[in-house]
Protein backbone atom coordinates (compact mmCIF):
# COMPACT_ATOMS: atom_id res chain seq x y z
CA UNK A 1 0.00 0.00 0.00
CA UNK A 2 1.51 3.16 -0.90
CA UNK A 3 2.20 5.77 2.09
CA UNK A 4 0.40 9.00 2.27
CA UNK A 5 3.39 10.75 1.84
CA UNK A 6 4.44 8.60 -1.04
CA UNK A 7 1.74 10.38 -2.95
CA UNK A 8 1.91 13.55 -4.51
CA UNK A 9 0.64 16.89 -2.74
CA UNK A 10 -2.06 17.08 -5.08
CA UNK A 11 -3.61 13.59 -4.64
CA UNK A 12 -3.48 14.26 -0.69
CA UNK A 13 -5.01 17.11 -1.01
CA UNK A 14 -8.08 15.05 -3.15
CA UNK A 15 -7.88 12.14 -0.35
CA UNK A 16 -8.63 15.17 2.32
CA UNK A 17 -11.22 16.22 -0.18
CA UNK A 18 -13.10 12.65 -0.65
CA UNK A 19 -12.75 12.51 3.12
CA UNK A 20 -11.03 9.19 2.59
CA UNK A 21 -8.19 10.46 5.21
CA UNK A 22 -8.90 13.21 7.51
CA UNK A 23 -6.71 16.85 8.20
CA UNK A 24 -6.04 15.13 12.00
CA UNK A 25 -4.19 11.59 10.03
CA UNK A 26 -2.10 13.80 7.88
CA UNK A 27 -0.99 15.91 9.90
CA UNK A 28 -0.21 12.86 12.76
CA UNK A 29 1.13 10.91 10.04
CA UNK A 30 3.85 13.43 9.10
CA UNK A 31 4.83 14.53 12.73
CA UNK A 32 5.22 10.90 13.24
CA UNK A 33 7.53 10.81 10.01
CA UNK A 34 9.56 14.31 11.73
CA UNK A 35 10.06 12.52 14.94
CA UNK A 36 11.57 9.56 13.64
CA UNK A 37 15.47 9.45 12.09
CA UNK A 38 13.68 10.66 8.48
CA UNK A 39 14.38 14.11 10.22
CA UNK A 40 18.26 13.51 10.37
CA UNK A 41 18.71 16.13 7.89
CA UNK A 42 18.45 18.97 10.44
CA UNK A 43 15.59 19.95 8.12
CA UNK A 44 13.01 21.79 11.08
CA UNK A 45 14.37 24.51 14.11
CA UNK A 46 11.04 23.88 15.55
CA UNK A 47 8.46 21.59 15.60
CA UNK A 48 5.05 22.25 17.29
CA UNK A 49 3.48 19.09 17.29
CA UNK A 50 0.26 19.47 19.95
CA UNK A 51 -0.02 22.95 18.48
CA UNK A 52 -0.58 21.12 14.77
CA UNK A 53 -2.63 18.65 15.92
CA UNK A 54 -4.75 20.90 17.98
CA UNK A 55 -5.29 23.40 14.46
CA UNK A 56 -5.65 20.06 12.61
CA UNK A 57 -8.66 19.34 14.66
CA UNK A 58 -9.66 22.85 14.21
CA UNK A 59 -9.33 22.66 10.93
CA UNK A 60 -11.69 19.39 10.80
CA UNK A 61 -14.34 20.78 12.71
CA UNK A 62 -14.64 24.02 10.53
CA UNK A 63 -15.54 21.86 7.28
CA UNK A 64 -14.13 24.36 5.09
CA UNK A 65 -12.45 22.34 2.60
CA UNK A 66 -13.49 24.61 -0.33
CA UNK A 67 -10.08 26.51 1.76
CA UNK A 68 -7.72 25.86 -1.10
CA UNK A 69 -5.07 24.75 1.32
CA UNK A 70 -7.87 22.51 3.59
CA UNK A 71 -5.95 20.27 6.02
CA UNK A 72 -2.91 20.14 4.20
CA UNK A 73 0.48 20.27 6.81
CA UNK A 74 3.24 22.62 6.01
CA UNK A 75 5.79 24.07 7.83
CA UNK A 76 7.06 28.17 7.93
CA UNK A 77 10.03 29.15 7.28
CA UNK A 78 12.12 30.70 9.72
CA UNK A 79 11.58 34.20 8.72
CA UNK A 80 8.42 34.21 9.14
CA UNK A 81 7.11 35.09 12.83
CA UNK A 82 4.20 33.04 14.26
CA UNK A 83 2.72 34.30 17.67
CA UNK A 84 3.87 32.13 19.70
CA UNK A 85 6.29 29.93 17.92
CA UNK A 86 9.82 30.53 18.75
CA UNK A 87 11.26 32.45 15.66
CA UNK A 88 15.57 32.63 15.22
CA UNK A 89 15.88 33.96 11.63
CA UNK A 90 18.33 31.28 11.68
CA UNK A 91 20.61 33.39 13.61
CA UNK A 92 22.09 32.87 17.53
CA UNK A 93 20.81 36.80 18.33
CA UNK A 94 17.29 36.07 18.33
CA UNK A 95 17.71 32.72 20.64
CA UNK A 96 14.73 32.40 22.55
CA UNK A 97 12.76 34.71 20.36
CA UNK A 98 8.94 34.47 20.56
CA UNK A 99 6.86 36.83 18.59
CA UNK A 100 3.87 37.90 20.13
CA UNK A 101 1.94 38.77 16.52
CA UNK A 102 2.06 36.82 13.37
CA UNK A 103 3.26 38.11 9.53
CA UNK A 104 0.19 38.67 7.48
CA UNK A 105 1.62 35.84 5.15
CA UNK A 106 1.39 33.06 8.61
CA UNK A 107 -1.95 34.42 8.28
CA UNK A 108 -2.62 33.91 5.01
CA UNK A 109 -1.74 30.71 5.14
CA UNK A 110 -3.96 29.92 7.97
CA UNK A 111 -6.68 31.33 5.65
CA UNK A 112 -6.24 29.30 3.31
CA UNK A 113 -6.77 26.22 6.01
CA UNK A 114 -2.96 24.85 6.12
CA UNK A 115 -1.87 23.51 8.92
CA UNK A 116 1.96 24.67 10.82
CA UNK A 117 3.99 21.94 12.05
CA UNK A 118 6.56 24.07 13.13
CA UNK A 119 9.63 26.30 11.56
CA UNK A 120 12.48 25.01 8.54
CA UNK A 121 15.45 26.12 8.64
CA UNK A 122 17.41 28.90 7.07
CA UNK A 123 20.83 30.64 7.59
CA UNK A 124 21.18 33.77 9.26
CA UNK A 125 18.46 36.26 7.76
CA UNK A 126 18.25 34.15 4.79
CA UNK A 127 21.30 36.12 3.36
CA UNK A 128 23.23 32.62 2.08
CA UNK A 129 22.76 30.42 -0.54
CA UNK A 130 23.80 27.74 2.39
CA UNK A 131 21.19 26.00 4.50
CA UNK A 132 23.88 26.29 7.16
CA UNK A 133 23.81 27.96 10.22
CA UNK A 134 25.25 28.47 13.80
CA UNK A 135 21.89 28.95 15.43
CA UNK A 136 21.34 25.12 14.34
CA UNK A 137 22.51 21.74 13.91
CA UNK A 138 23.74 21.44 9.84
CA UNK A 139 20.92 21.06 7.05
CA UNK A 140 21.94 17.90 5.14
CA UNK A 141 21.23 17.21 1.39
CA UNK A 142 18.93 14.04 1.32
CA UNK A 143 20.46 12.09 -1.25
CA UNK A 144 24.12 12.40 0.54
CA UNK A 145 24.60 13.84 4.21
CA UNK A 146 27.94 15.52 3.26
CA UNK A 147 26.56 18.24 1.24
CA UNK A 148 24.63 21.71 1.54
CA UNK A 149 21.03 21.47 0.10
CA UNK A 150 21.46 24.73 -0.88
CA UNK A 151 19.68 27.94 0.89
CA UNK A 152 18.34 29.92 1.98
CA UNK A 153 15.18 27.73 1.77
CA UNK A 154 16.79 25.00 2.25
CA UNK A 155 15.16 23.18 5.21
CA UNK A 156 11.93 23.57 3.27
CA UNK A 157 13.61 21.64 0.14
CA UNK A 158 15.06 19.34 2.28
CA UNK A 159 11.89 18.37 4.38
CA UNK A 160 9.90 17.94 0.83
CA UNK A 161 12.49 16.14 -0.37
CA UNK A 162 12.94 13.23 2.94
CA UNK A 163 8.63 13.00 2.48
CA UNK A 164 8.36 15.52 5.61
CA UNK A 165 6.21 17.81 4.20
CA UNK A 166 3.96 17.49 1.41
CA UNK A 167 5.08 21.28 -0.17
CA UNK A 168 6.30 23.95 2.00
CA UNK A 169 6.54 28.04 1.13
CA UNK A 170 9.60 29.52 1.09
CA UNK A 171 11.17 32.97 0.67
CA UNK A 172 13.45 34.04 -2.38
CA UNK A 173 15.50 37.46 -3.03
CA UNK A 174 18.28 36.32 -4.67
CA UNK A 175 17.13 32.44 -5.57
CA UNK A 176 16.83 31.49 -2.18
CA UNK A 177 13.40 29.04 -3.12
CA UNK A 178 15.06 27.76 -6.86
CA UNK A 179 19.05 27.04 -5.36
CA UNK A 180 17.89 24.48 -2.60
CA UNK A 181 15.16 23.34 -4.79
CA UNK A 182 17.44 22.60 -7.60
CA UNK A 183 19.94 21.14 -5.62
CA UNK A 184 17.24 18.58 -4.42
CA UNK A 185 15.47 17.85 -7.73
CA UNK A 186 12.42 19.44 -6.74
CA UNK A 187 10.56 22.31 -7.99
CA UNK A 188 10.74 25.68 -7.02
CA UNK A 189 8.47 28.51 -7.60
CA UNK A 190 9.19 32.24 -7.36
CA UNK A 191 6.53 34.50 -8.69
CA UNK A 192 6.55 37.89 -10.17
CA UNK A 193 7.04 40.91 -8.00
CA UNK A 194 3.46 41.45 -6.53
CA UNK A 195 1.97 37.95 -7.26
CA UNK A 196 1.93 37.00 -3.52
CA UNK A 197 0.05 39.62 -1.50
CA UNK A 198 1.46 38.99 1.50
CA UNK A 199 5.17 38.31 0.36
CA UNK A 200 5.12 40.17 -2.99
CA UNK A 201 8.60 42.29 -2.28
CA UNK A 202 6.81 46.00 -2.91
CA UNK A 203 7.94 46.90 0.49
CA UNK A 204 11.32 45.58 0.48
CA UNK A 205 14.59 47.15 -0.46
CA UNK A 206 15.06 47.09 -4.28
CA UNK A 207 12.02 44.70 -4.87
CA UNK A 208 14.12 41.40 -3.93
CA UNK A 209 12.31 39.08 -1.54
CA UNK A 210 8.87 37.42 -2.59
CA UNK A 211 7.02 34.32 -0.75
CA UNK A 212 6.63 31.16 -3.13
CA UNK A 213 6.77 27.64 -3.11
CA UNK A 214 8.70 24.14 -3.05
CA UNK A 215 6.51 20.86 -4.30
CA UNK A 216 7.97 17.53 -5.40
CA UNK A 217 6.14 18.59 -8.58
CA UNK A 218 4.91 21.30 -11.01
CA UNK A 219 1.23 20.33 -9.51
CA UNK A 220 2.65 20.17 -6.34
CA UNK A 221 3.91 23.81 -6.07
CA UNK A 222 1.33 25.58 -8.11
CA UNK A 223 -1.18 24.11 -5.45
CA UNK A 224 0.69 25.95 -2.98
CA UNK A 225 1.36 28.68 -4.84
CA UNK A 226 -2.80 29.56 -5.61
CA UNK A 227 -3.02 29.41 -2.38
CA UNK A 228 -0.61 31.74 -0.98
CA UNK A 229 -1.90 34.29 -3.78
CA UNK A 230 -5.77 33.49 -3.14
CA UNK A 231 -5.94 32.39 0.52
CA UNK A 232 -9.78 32.66 0.70
CA UNK A 233 -10.32 32.26 -3.00
CA UNK A 234 -10.07 34.47 -6.77
CA UNK A 235 -10.08 37.02 -6.74
CA UNK A 236 -6.76 37.30 -4.89
CA UNK A 237 -7.25 40.55 -2.14
CA UNK A 238 -3.95 43.25 -3.19
CA UNK A 239 -3.44 45.01 0.11
CA UNK A 240 -1.17 47.38 -1.94
CA UNK A 241 -2.14 49.22 -5.33
CA UNK A 242 0.65 47.65 -7.01
CA UNK A 243 0.63 43.78 -8.24
CA UNK A 244 1.71 41.77 -10.76
CA UNK A 245 0.35 41.97 -14.66
CA UNK A 246 -1.65 39.01 -15.67
CA UNK A 247 -4.40 36.59 -14.14
CA UNK A 248 -3.77 35.78 -10.28
CA UNK A 249 -4.30 31.84 -11.07
CA UNK A 250 -5.03 29.19 -10.39
CA UNK A 251 -2.31 28.15 -11.75
CA UNK A 252 -2.80 24.33 -11.04
CA UNK A 253 -4.71 24.34 -13.86
CA UNK A 254 -1.82 25.99 -15.84
CA UNK A 255 0.90 23.46 -14.54
CA UNK A 256 -1.71 20.56 -15.03
CA UNK A 257 -2.68 21.37 -18.72
CA UNK A 258 0.89 21.69 -19.48
CA UNK A 259 0.03 22.30 -23.68
CA UNK A 260 1.11 24.85 -26.13
CA UNK A 261 4.00 26.10 -28.06
CA UNK A 262 6.06 28.54 -27.14
CA UNK A 263 9.28 30.37 -27.95
CA UNK A 264 12.26 29.66 -25.29
CA UNK A 265 14.97 31.84 -25.29
CA UNK A 266 18.49 30.17 -24.41
CA UNK A 267 20.41 32.33 -21.73
CA UNK A 268 24.18 31.12 -21.28
CA UNK A 269 25.61 34.52 -19.98
CA UNK A 270 24.81 35.68 -16.59
CA UNK A 271 25.43 39.55 -15.25
CA UNK A 272 28.25 38.67 -13.11
CA UNK A 273 30.31 37.75 -15.67
CA UNK A 274 32.13 41.07 -15.95
CA UNK A 275 32.95 40.57 -11.96
CA UNK A 276 33.54 37.15 -11.15
CA UNK A 277 34.97 34.12 -12.85
CA UNK A 278 31.74 32.29 -13.26
CA UNK A 279 31.85 28.70 -14.72
CA UNK A 280 29.23 26.62 -15.77
CA UNK A 281 30.00 23.26 -14.81
CA UNK A 282 29.65 20.38 -17.10
CA UNK A 283 26.93 18.17 -15.18
CA UNK A 284 25.21 22.32 -15.12
CA UNK A 285 25.59 22.22 -18.90
CA UNK A 286 24.15 18.69 -19.75
CA UNK A 287 21.38 19.31 -17.74
CA UNK A 288 20.80 22.82 -19.89
CA UNK A 289 21.37 20.55 -22.86
CA UNK A 290 18.59 17.57 -21.65
CA UNK A 291 16.23 20.49 -21.18
CA UNK A 292 17.24 21.99 -24.94
CA UNK A 293 16.59 18.57 -26.51
CA UNK A 294 13.11 17.95 -25.05
CA UNK A 295 11.85 21.33 -25.79
CA UNK A 296 13.23 21.13 -29.26
CA UNK A 297 11.92 17.34 -29.44
CA UNK A 298 8.16 18.91 -28.54
CA UNK A 299 8.36 20.90 -31.66
CA UNK A 300 9.01 24.58 -29.38
CA UNK A 301 10.28 27.32 -31.04
CA UNK A 302 14.16 27.25 -29.29
CA UNK A 303 16.92 30.47 -30.35
CA UNK A 304 20.05 31.30 -28.30
CA UNK A 305 20.50 34.79 -26.68
CA UNK A 306 23.32 36.57 -27.94
CA UNK A 307 25.56 37.72 -24.65
CA UNK A 308 24.61 41.51 -23.18
CA UNK A 309 27.24 41.95 -20.78
CA UNK A 310 25.95 44.36 -17.47
CA UNK A 311 29.44 45.70 -16.35
CA UNK A 312 27.80 47.84 -13.85
CA UNK A 313 25.49 45.07 -12.19
CA UNK A 314 28.09 43.11 -10.08
CA UNK A 315 28.52 46.75 -7.49
CA UNK A 316 24.79 47.61 -7.86
CA UNK A 317 23.79 44.30 -6.87
CA UNK A 318 26.71 44.01 -4.00
CA UNK A 319 25.40 47.81 -2.81
CA UNK A 320 22.02 46.75 -2.14
CA UNK A 321 22.50 43.54 -0.44
CA UNK A 322 25.16 44.80 1.50
CA UNK A 323 22.83 47.35 3.17
CA UNK A 324 20.10 45.35 3.16
CA UNK A 325 22.12 43.56 5.57
CA UNK A 326 23.06 46.70 7.35
CA UNK A 327 19.06 47.37 7.99
CA UNK A 328 18.34 44.33 9.80
CA UNK A 329 17.49 45.96 13.16
CA UNK A 330 19.60 44.39 15.98
CA UNK A 331 20.73 45.86 19.49
CA UNK A 332 24.26 46.87 20.08
CA UNK A 333 24.55 43.21 22.60
CA UNK A 334 23.08 40.90 19.66
CA UNK A 335 25.83 42.18 17.03
CA UNK A 336 28.68 39.72 18.89
CA UNK A 337 26.25 36.69 18.04
CA UNK A 338 26.08 37.57 14.11
CA UNK A 339 28.05 35.26 11.91
CA UNK A 340 31.13 36.88 9.33
CA UNK A 341 29.20 36.83 6.24
CA UNK A 342 26.96 38.56 8.50
CA UNK A 343 29.23 41.10 9.95
CA UNK A 344 31.21 41.62 6.44
CA UNK A 345 28.14 42.28 4.81
CA UNK A 346 26.70 45.12 7.43
CA UNK A 347 29.87 46.47 8.35
CA UNK A 348 30.41 47.63 4.68
CA UNK A 349 26.70 48.54 4.21
CA UNK A 350 26.98 51.17 6.94
CA UNK A 351 29.86 52.56 5.33
CA UNK A 352 27.59 52.90 1.99
CA UNK A 353 26.58 56.82 1.39
CA UNK A 354 22.92 57.66 0.85
CA UNK A 355 24.43 58.69 -3.18
CA UNK A 356 25.73 55.20 -3.37
CA UNK A 357 22.59 53.49 -2.47
CA UNK A 358 20.49 55.68 -4.75
CA UNK A 359 23.28 54.81 -7.81
CA UNK A 360 22.90 50.95 -7.43
CA UNK A 361 18.86 51.32 -7.11
CA UNK A 362 19.18 53.43 -10.68
CA UNK A 363 21.63 50.80 -12.15
CA UNK A 364 19.03 48.05 -10.77
CA UNK A 365 16.34 49.77 -12.33
CA UNK A 366 18.18 50.78 -15.53
CA UNK A 367 18.72 47.04 -15.52
CA UNK A 368 15.59 45.26 -14.97
CA UNK A 369 13.85 47.43 -17.76
CA UNK A 370 17.24 45.89 -20.10
CA UNK A 371 16.15 42.70 -19.22
CA UNK A 372 12.85 42.73 -19.75
CA UNK A 373 12.99 44.41 -23.09
CA UNK A 374 16.00 42.03 -23.83
CA UNK A 375 13.59 38.80 -22.97
CA UNK A 376 10.43 40.03 -24.30
CA UNK A 377 10.60 38.26 -27.73
CA UNK A 378 10.46 34.77 -25.92
CA UNK A 379 7.38 33.37 -23.90
CA UNK A 380 9.98 31.89 -21.67
CA UNK A 381 14.06 32.20 -21.14
CA UNK A 382 15.97 29.24 -20.48
CA UNK A 383 19.15 29.02 -17.92
CA UNK A 384 20.64 26.51 -15.94
CA UNK A 385 19.46 26.76 -12.55
CA UNK A 386 22.35 26.55 -10.48
CA UNK A 387 26.36 26.25 -12.41
CA UNK A 388 27.86 24.21 -9.68
CA UNK A 389 27.08 20.61 -8.20
CA UNK A 390 25.49 20.81 -4.93
CA UNK A 391 28.26 22.27 -2.59
CA UNK A 392 29.82 20.62 0.19
CA UNK A 393 29.27 20.98 3.67
CA UNK A 394 31.98 23.61 4.64
CA UNK A 395 32.63 24.68 1.36
CA UNK A 396 31.83 28.73 2.15
CA UNK A 397 34.26 30.51 3.54
CA UNK A 398 33.15 30.73 7.26
CA UNK A 399 35.73 33.55 8.38
CA UNK A 400 36.01 35.92 5.19
CA UNK A 401 32.72 37.35 4.25
CA UNK A 402 34.39 38.42 0.99
CA UNK A 403 35.43 35.03 -0.31
CA UNK A 404 31.86 33.60 0.69
CA UNK A 405 30.11 36.01 -0.80
CA UNK A 406 32.12 35.28 -4.09
CA UNK A 407 31.27 31.86 -4.05
CA UNK A 408 27.83 32.34 -3.79
CA UNK A 409 28.16 34.33 -7.21
CA UNK A 410 30.18 31.37 -8.75
CA UNK A 411 27.60 28.72 -7.58
CA UNK A 412 24.23 30.46 -8.39
CA UNK A 413 24.97 33.22 -10.99
CA UNK A 414 21.71 32.53 -12.53
CA UNK A 415 19.19 33.39 -10.10
CA UNK A 416 19.80 36.62 -8.77
CA UNK A 417 18.89 39.16 -11.60
CA UNK A 418 15.71 37.51 -12.02
CA UNK A 419 14.87 38.69 -8.59
CA UNK A 420 16.11 42.30 -9.78
CA UNK A 421 13.95 41.97 -12.81
CA UNK A 422 10.72 41.11 -10.58
CA UNK A 423 10.86 38.12 -13.23
CA UNK A 424 8.62 34.68 -12.12
CA UNK A 425 10.46 32.05 -12.66
CA UNK A 426 10.93 28.16 -11.91
CA UNK A 427 13.05 25.24 -11.16
CA UNK A 428 12.37 21.54 -12.92
CA UNK A 429 15.11 18.59 -12.84
CA UNK A 430 15.83 17.49 -15.97
CA UNK A 431 18.92 15.02 -15.45
CA UNK A 432 21.45 13.25 -12.59
CA UNK A 433 24.99 13.74 -12.52
CA UNK A 434 27.09 10.26 -12.61
CA UNK A 435 26.88 10.41 -8.45
CA UNK A 436 22.95 10.45 -8.87
CA UNK A 437 22.38 13.90 -7.59
CA UNK A 438 20.14 15.89 -9.76
CA UNK A 439 20.45 18.84 -11.68
CA UNK A 440 17.93 21.51 -13.08
CA UNK A 441 17.31 24.07 -15.25
CA UNK A 442 14.86 27.32 -14.37
CA UNK A 443 12.44 28.95 -17.11
CA UNK A 444 12.12 32.64 -16.35
CA UNK A 445 8.70 34.06 -17.66
CA UNK A 446 7.60 37.95 -18.31
CA UNK A 447 5.86 39.49 -16.00
CA UNK A 448 3.36 38.01 -15.03
CA UNK A 449 3.76 35.23 -16.81
CA UNK A 450 3.77 32.03 -14.46
CA UNK A 451 1.22 30.38 -16.36
CA UNK A 452 3.50 29.88 -19.75
CA UNK A 453 6.41 28.90 -17.43
CA UNK A 454 4.61 26.64 -15.52
CA UNK A 455 3.28 24.21 -18.77
CA UNK A 456 6.43 24.21 -19.75
CA UNK A 457 7.86 22.97 -16.90
CA UNK A 458 5.45 20.26 -16.54
CA UNK A 459 6.23 19.11 -20.27
CA UNK A 460 9.56 18.98 -19.12
CA UNK A 461 8.80 16.62 -16.13
CA UNK A 462 6.53 14.32 -17.94
CA UNK A 463 8.83 14.08 -20.89
CA UNK A 464 12.49 13.55 -19.07
CA UNK A 465 11.00 11.94 -16.22
CA UNK A 466 13.65 13.34 -13.42
CA UNK A 467 11.89 11.76 -10.51
CA UNK A 468 12.70 13.89 -6.84
CA UNK A 469 14.26 11.50 -4.30
CA UNK A 470 12.23 8.76 -2.89
CA UNK A 471 11.64 9.63 0.44
CA UNK A 472 13.36 7.23 3.42
CA UNK A 473 11.10 4.88 4.58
Amino acid sequence: MTALHELSAVAQRDLLQRGDVSPTELVAHYLERIDRPADRYGAFTTVQADAALARAALVEASANPAAPLWGMPLADKDLVRRAGVPTGFGSRAFAGFVPDESDPLADDLDAAGAVSVGKTATPEFGLTSSAQSLASPPVRHPLDPSLDPGGSSGGAAVAVAAGLLPFAPGSDGGGSIRIPAAACGLVGIKPSRGRVPEGSGLAMLGGLPVAGAIGRDVADAALLLDGMIAPRGLPARHPLALRAPGDDGPFLAAAMRASGRFQVGVLRDTPWDEGFDVRVSPEAEAALAAAIDALDAMGQGIEELAPAPEPGYPDAFRTLWQVGAASVPLEPAQEGALEPLTRWLRGVGRTRTGPELAAALFELTAFERRTIARFAPFDAVLSPAVALTPRPIGWYDADDGEENFAQQVRYTPFTSFVNVAGLPAVTVPTSRTGAGLPMGVQLIGRPGGEAAILSLATMLQRRLRVAPPAPPA
